[in-house]
């Protein structure tokens, strides 16, 4: 069980399932068991309001109800639509759009091809005894982000490599992901063993007849043959890439005993060379997701969340590719006093920054370097559709400082489900005009234009070595025409997501 949440704040948090909303997608802030949720703000409830509104006159005007038509294409626009409505513009969706089943469905058709490689998703072993990562599928669906959640008890299962496979390449429009992982202090919590992760590779890249599966081997500095260990990655496993966890046990942070720095030359350092010398050169970092009540009950770990230890590390590493996951932000829940969404909002506002998002953009110019990277992971999950203004914050500071060329699409699934969602909300989100002529910031453009094709997966594209031309393997195999046949077959696209929901009351 994840120690960030503790005995009474999981008494002050429901299951999602079993208050839902069917919406497409989310209506009020969700956590993924690192944070505590926020309260759902006045400005979500009049965006489901006129979800429920418009499900409700659109789907009576298609003969639907309005659970159907919420399932719907048409439905997701209108979900867009609200939002905008109520936020301002951000997401680039129509009236007509959401009005004419044969218009989203075409747009829909449009962008089912583009590539998106997803380097930041997650299943659990088989033997696991994470539970709490169950409970967050159930409140993520209370919270309507994926509405058929609610429809049934969530079990382990739906968090195991079954589901994975239908909600990565069934349910979404990923066309290759990356598998990882975290470690812990105690062996039987870590998600998956760099073992495991070897091997569901093989299983679904058989199953698919393709590579469609990337996968990560996890390093934990300072546990015991931890050295050894990457020695065995690298000689049996062949991973495309490393991963580690700054603050040492992610899962059981109360117990953390080896947490450590990017910069740390006697400790670390020898891992980079190794990875090195294997050819095996981008590692993945996760930062951030640390706000203040965090801080409050693990204060040592603070100072292993930041950034501060990228720039040297990267400066000292030229010939290593350095990918921060969740962009390092900070705010990603809690009441206001504790850093939720609202407060990353307020600070941008008030000072054009977002801890720890700035500090990480700097860092190119500050130490004149190339090589660090940023997935947008749990933090645009977090904000997108909840405070879209920090989520279209985030994504103009990361273009503007680190270039679109070094942003790179994660989405955290399976917590968050299928990630289809996502995907949508990055292709219709714009920068507001006031945001960026006041900040500097680029247009991100259409859906299929160069900044967001690069994020979605051309940018991952070149750093794994991916091929995505005409003939690419993935565009014909055997996992793309049980794609074809999934959606011929009229199944219900699952925009399953799944996380922890404030109860009304708390």
């Amino acid at each position: 069980m994840s120690e960030f949440l503790s005995d009474d704040e999981l008494k002050k948090l429901d299951p999602a399932e079993t208050h839902a909303f069917e919406s497409p997608i989310p209506t009020q802030p969700i956590s993924n068991g690192e944070y505590f949720p926020g309260h759902q703000s006045q400005e979500q409830i009049k965006v489901q309001s006129l979800i429920q509104e418009y499900g409700t006159a659109f789907g009576k005007k298609h003969g639907m109800a309005r659970r159907d038509f919420l399932k719907s294409s048409p439905g997701l626009a209108i979900a867009f639509l609200a939002l905008n409505q109520v936020f301002g513009k951000v997401f680039d969706v129509s009236s007509a759009e959401a009005a004419t089943p044969e218009l989203a469905s075409e747009r829909a058709l449009k962008y089912a091809g583009q590539f998106v490689c997803d380097i930041h998703t997650h299943f659990l072993r088989d033997d696991t005894r994470l539970t709490i990562f169950v409970l967050l599928r159930e409140q993520t669906g209370r919270a309507g982000f994926n509405p058929e959640l609610a429809k049934r008890p969530q079990t382990l299962e739906d968090l195991k490599f079954g589901n994975y496979i239908k909600e990565m390449f069934l349910d979404s429009d990923t066309k290759i992901a990356l598998l990882s992982g975290a470690p812990s202090d105690i062996p039987t919590d870590w998600f998956l063993t760099n073992e495991m992760k070897a091997d569901a590779r093989r299983k679904l890249n058989e199953f698919a007849g393709s590579r469609r599966l990337l996968t990560h081997a996890v390093f934990a500095p300072g546990q015991k043959g931890w050295l050894d260990d990457i020695d065995r990655a690298i000689e049996e496993l062949k991973p495309e890439g490393w991963k580690g966890y700054t603050i040492g046990d992610n899962t059981n942070p109360s117990i953390s005993k080896y947490p450590w720095r990017m910069d740390d030359e006697k400790l670390v350092y020898p891992a980079y060379e190794k990875f090195v010398k294997s050819g095996i050169k981008n590692v993945a970092v996760h930062k951030g997701l640390y706000p203040p009540g965090m801080e409050k009950e693990f204060p040592n770990l603070k100072q292993f969340a930041k950034v501060d230890d990228v720039g040297k590390a990267a400066k000292d590493w030229p010939q290593l590719n350095f990918f921060i996951y969740h962009a390092g932000y900070r705010y990603a829940g809690g009441p206001p006093l504790q850093g939720a969404p609202e407060v990353g909002q307020s600070q941008f506002e008030q000072t054009g920054r977002l801890d720890w998002v700035s500090d990480l953009v700097e860092i190119p110019e500050k130490y004149g370097v190339k090589n660090v990277y940023s997935d947008v992971g749990a933090s645009f999950a977090n904000c997108c559709i909840s405070y879209p203004r920090v989520a279209a914050a985030m994504m103009g500071l990361l273009v503007k400082g680190l270039g679109a060329d070094h942003v790179v699409w994660g989405t955290d699934s399976l917590w968050f489900g299928s990630p289809q969602w996502q995907i949508e909300a990055l292709r219709r989100m714009e920068i507001p005009e006031d945001m960026q002529q006041k900040h500097g910031f680029a247009p991100l453009g259409p859906a299929d234009g160069p900044v967001k094709s690069g994020i979605l997966g051309l940018n991952s594209a070149r750093m794994f070595g991916l091929d995505v031309g005409q003939s690419a393997a993935w565009k014909s195999d055997p996992m793309a025409e049980r794609k074809l046949a999934y959606v011929n077959s009229g199944a219900d696209r699952s925009n399953l997501a799944y996380g922890w929901i404030r109860k009304i009351d708390s």
